[in-house]
């Protein structure tokens, strides 16, 4: 039996995503907040490589500074994939980062989506995506998203997903470098949580909002700054709960020229919008090989 640790020679992505418009519409007893929001993805995010083990062991090769192996969405990941499908496999993970935290992005829960989607080919564990968006729940609540990768209409507290198509422009995204914490966010006694429940048919974009600027705004004003000068150029926004702010443009062309007269102390890039996570493109050529 070979016992050299098998390797995915090419990395597999962990896409950041854009948060379309969020309306928080409620809050659950416990806590959780009620949301209504459409997904899309980005050509542009973190990667990872998986070295096989046969030895059950699950070891983070590189990672991000200052999180513990035990908090790492990553290991979390795997770990959770192991237990329940039982494999006697481990793996060495390496993380080459490139989405913010606290950009709201979603790089933590792309990054363990990854893994599962990655983990569940390599390790061979069968599970369906279904079963894989179950399981990726549990670590957070972008997970699922992630893990079936269409652009999708969510509901719930983000789990609840229609596919949805809509237009893939070339999108600017700027990082004003503060990073915001989910958290005080959505426990901000300020948050607006009564936004009209809407429904998909005959929804315009046009006409919603997030509900998590004003907050952030007030928290973080670099995020308000860095809306207030990209809607000179586009009609921006706020994805998520911050920090990132975006805007579409027609071309690439419009959208380097707006870049770059991005303040300095701000970092951007350019990426396209893709209603199909580039993670599921490499899936089906892992597939294929």
């Amino acid at each position: 039996m070979d016992l050299e640790p098998a390797v995915s020679e090419v990395a597999w992505p962990a896409p950041a995503k854009l948060n379309l418009f969020l309306h928080v519409v409620g809050r659950r007893a416990d806590g959780y907040h009620l949301l209504q929001t459409v997904f899309q993805f980005l050509d542009y995010g973190d990667h990872l490589n998986f070295k096989l083990r046969p030895d059950r062991v699950i070891r983070r090769a590189s990672g991000l500074q200052g999180v513990p192996p035990e908090a790492d969405l990553v290991v979390r990941a795997a770990r959770a994939l192991q237990a329940v499908s039982g494999t006697a496999q481990g793996v060495e993970i390496a993380v080459a980062k490139r989405l913010p935290m606290g950009g709201g992005l979603g790089g933590g829960s792309s990054n363990a989506a990854t893994v599962l989607v990655a983990l569940n080919h390599l390790w061979g564990t069968g599970l369906s995506a279904a079963d894989l968006a179950r399981l990726g729940l549990e670590l957070g609540a972008d997970v699922p998203v992630f893990v079936h990768g269409q652009a999708a209409w969510a509901e719930g507290v983000g789990e609840r997903l229609s596919p949805i198509s809509p237009p893939e422009p070339t999108m600017l995204v700027i990082d004003p470098g503060v990073s915001v914490p989910t958290g005080a966010i959505f426990g901000h006694a300020e948050l607006t949580r009564n936004t009209p429940v809407r429904t998909i048919h005959g929804l315009s974009l046009a006409d919603c909002h997030n509900d998590c600027e004003p907050v952030t705004r007030a928290l973080f004003p670099a995020v308000g700054a860095a809306l207030d000068w990209l809607r000179r150029f586009a009609p921006a926004r706020m994805t998520g709960t911050g920090a990132c702010v975006f805007a579409p443009f027609a071309d690439r062309t419009s959208a380097n020229a707006a870049g770059k007269a991005v303040p300095r102390e701000w970092s951007w890039f350019i990426a396209s919008a893709c209603n199909r996570s580039p993670l599921i493109t490499r899936l089906a050529q892992a597939r294929g090989a």
